[in-house]
């Protein structure tokens, strides 16, 4: 299945959260990109994170960002 670019914007918050802490969430304010903002609530909507602005990542979304974590540094490796 090739990658469409929402998918792409879902990766690309999911990689923003801090997977060193579970006390650190992030929010996305009106302001934001729409693609973004629409991303976000993607997330939320597939019970990844907290609240549809961001919030905190539940388990799930937690396993998904360490695997788009890891996804990314062996795609970034040389």
């Amino acid at each position: 299945m090739p990658i469409d670019q929402s998918m792409v914007d879902e990766l690309n918050m999911l990689v923003r959260f801090n997977l060193n802490t579970l006390q650190e969430g992030l929010k996305v304010h009106s302001n934001a990109d729409i693609r973004i903002i629409e991303a976000t609530l993607r997330l939320f909507q597939k019970k990844l994170i907290t609240q549809p602005d961001g919030g905190y990542l539940t388990d799930l979304g937690r396993e998904a960002a360490e695997h788009a974590d890891a996804l990314l540094s062996i795609l970034c490796s040389n």
